[in-house]
């Protein structure tokens, strides 16, 4: 029965693995075909994988359905070949850079992500690294700052394989002749906002750079957001999908969300650097700090003097007076003598290499006694040392305080209070060079409505991280996150399988061995067996027998006789006896007409 059970254990461990194993593998697989151009396309497989939630109801995914009409750009990527005819890879090089690596080589991909939640929801790869990459997209229809429309920026990124130096930002390139072509789409390329995280490092950043143009003269100058108070570290580790949310309002008002969390809010009067408008005053480059002018707060008291028994020069230690020298002490005797094993090198040359001397080593002699050479008292704190005398500080009585220079009218203010008019959108772009691969761009949207981006959100962000982090809740997938998903986990899998197999084995071992002990245990005692044990008589072992059989008077005598006979032989061995009590055994049922009585347990079939 137990061999039965355990091995329907090995049979169900077995079957379990070869069902997860082609799962993995499947799920694991990217195919794609890569072009000439640096752009890979994937090829889609529209099967969903199943996906549940709580409850365990089945999630199903569909690309989102939209109207056009409320959005400036979308895209989920999931239609490969009409998301293809809006994306154009750059052929640029950067300025000033070694020519090796100033173009814009960055391979992009149009594929699953590789932890697979549905198949058919596909996401713009960079598929390199250490390379530059850029690729831009004409947006539907120009997006213009008016006074009641916000900007909503929204995207997801994922990170597969982490991230250590690199960025996962958007650019909202500016309409302008620039952005008309956009194969020579570069890092110089004219922007009005750049969005998204960057790390290096420890130096982590949720990048908003708005691009603000100077009312009097027409020059722009970069606005950066100042750094939110928490650190954005797990969308840099945690390899999941992401969702960045910025909105810019008409009241100059903004906020950036991850995950639908506001992580930074603010105005853009206030949170940046430089500020939108310059001050009002600036210092008066003309103005210069007069000679007389004295800004020491404290100094030196002209009146005091040093005192008379003051020593400047007296050191901090001096030797012990009461020092002597040890009654063993060798002053005649060097601390370090040549070694006298050492031997010239046969191949050294006088003139080249001067005369040979033996290295030095410590006096042996030395070791028996208090020390060798020149003997010096052991230094003592000085108590006449004061050090250097320095005058008392009092205040300064022609303290005039900090010298600043006066302050002049700005000759370059100005005052915007409508810093959300920013410069139009006509595209949006990707511009990386990033030292990780595989870096996920998925759902990109730019809309004038909060409400279609939460909506849009739920309909593909919210789904999937809806399932990921139930499927996260278990065990497995938890290892297998660790993992990243990689081809590496086979070997774990192996090992999976190899557990209830292996744990098998060794049960089948420890009990041939538990079998084993109990025979040998038996053949060297004289207590009684039971009667069910296997006989090493053939013709007895076709019988019938159990533990709960009585021994017949017949049986008891046959076995005195055998004990009698052994003792009149002189033998004395346990398995002798043994031996001469089954002999007489077989001879008497041998040659007897008389039945043998037998009981029979009641439980018998």
């Amino acid at each position: 029965m137990r061999k039965t059970h355990s091995s329907l254990v090995l049979l169900l461990a077995a079957a379990l693995c070869l069902l997860i194993g082609p799962t993995i593998a499947s799920e694991a697989e990217s195919n794609f075909n890569d072009d000439d151009d640096g752009v890979v396309e994937a090829v889609q497989d529209d099967t969903p994988a199943l996906a549940t939630d709580e409850n365990g109801e089945e999630l199903v995914y569909e690309s989102p359905k939209y109207d056009p009409k409320q959005f400036h750009f979308v895209d989920h990527f999931d239609d490969i070949e009409k998301s293809q005819k809006l994306w154009v890879k750059s052929q640029a090089k950067k300025d000033d850079i070694a020519e090796e690596i100033a173009k814009y080589d960055g391979v992009w991909s149009w594929e699953a992500p590789q932890r697979i939640v549905w198949k058919n929801d596909i996401g713009l790869v960079l598929k390199s690294k250490a390379k530059h990459a850029a690729i831009a997209s004409k947006l539907l229809k120009p997006f213009t700052f008016k006074e009641d429309k916000p900007l909503v920026v929204q995207y997801e990124v994922t990170l597969q394989e982490g991230q250590e130096c690199g960025g996962a930002y958007i650019k909202l390139l500016s309409a302008n002749k620039a952005t008309d072509d956009l194969t020579k789409f570069n890092d110089k390329t004219p922007y009005t906002i750049m969005f998204g995280p960057d790390k290096c490092g420890n130096d982590i950043k949720m990048h908003f750079i708005f691009r603000h143009v100077n009312p009097i003269n027409g020059s722009i100058t970069e606005k950066h957001c100042k750094k939110p108070k928490d650190r954005l570290e797990e969308p840099f580790k945690d390899k999941l999908p992401h969702l960045y949310t910025l909105i810019v309002r008409p009241d100059n008002t903004f906020e950036i969300r991850v995950d639908h969390n506001i992580i930074n809010e603010g105005s853009l009067l206030s949170e940046f650097t430089p500020p939108v408008n310059p001050p009002r005053e600036i210092d008066d480059p003309e103005d210069k700090k007069p000679e007389d002018w004295d800004e020491r707060e404290k100094i030196p008291d002209p009146t005091a003097q040093k005192p008379e028994d003051w020593d400047d020069d007296a050191p901090p230690q001096i030797p012990d007076p009461s020092a002597v020298m040890p009654g063993d002490w060798l002053e005649e005797e060097p601390e370090m003598i040549p070694d006298p094993s050492a031997q010239k090198p046969d191949d050294w040359d006088v003139d080249m290499d001067g005369e040979w001397e033996a290295p030095l080593v410590d006096n042996p002699v030395c070791e028996k006694v208090s020390g060798c050479g020149k003997w010096k008292a052991p230094l003592i704190a000085n108590k006449e040392y004061k050090g250097k005398w320095r005058a008392p500080m009092i205040d300064n009585p022609d303290y005039r305080g900090k010298w600043s220079p006066r302050k002049i009218p700005n000759p370059d203010f100005f005052e915007d209070l409508t810093p959300f008019k920013m410069t139009p959108i006509g595209a949006v772009g990707i511009e990386l060079w990033s030292m990780s691969n595989e870096i996920l761009f998925d759902n990109i949207i730019i809309t004038d409505d909060l409400d279609v981006a939460i909506d849009y959100a739920a309909k593909t962000f919210d789904l999937k991280r809806k399932y990921i982090d139930k499927e996260s809740k278990t065990w497995w997938h938890r290892l297998m996150r660790h993992m990243n998903y990689k081809p590496g986990w086979w070997a774990l899998y192996f090992l999976y399988c190899s557990i209830p197999i292996g744990g098998y084995i060794y049960y089948l071992y420890r009990r041939a061995v538990e079998e084993e002990d109990t025979t040998a245990t038996d053949k060297k005692t004289d207590a009684v067996q039971p009667d069910d044990k296997p006989s090493e008589n053939k013709e007895d072992s076709t019988e019938e027998s159990s533990p709960k059989t009585k021994k017949s008077d017949l049986e008891v005598k046959e076995g005195a006789d055998a004990a009698d006979n052994e003792e009149d032989s002189g033998k004395d061995s346990t398995e002798d006896v043994d031996g001469g009590a089954s002999e007489e055994k077989e001879t008497e049922e041998t040659t007897s007409n008389k039945p043998r009585k037998r009981r029979v347990r009641k439980d018998a079939s």
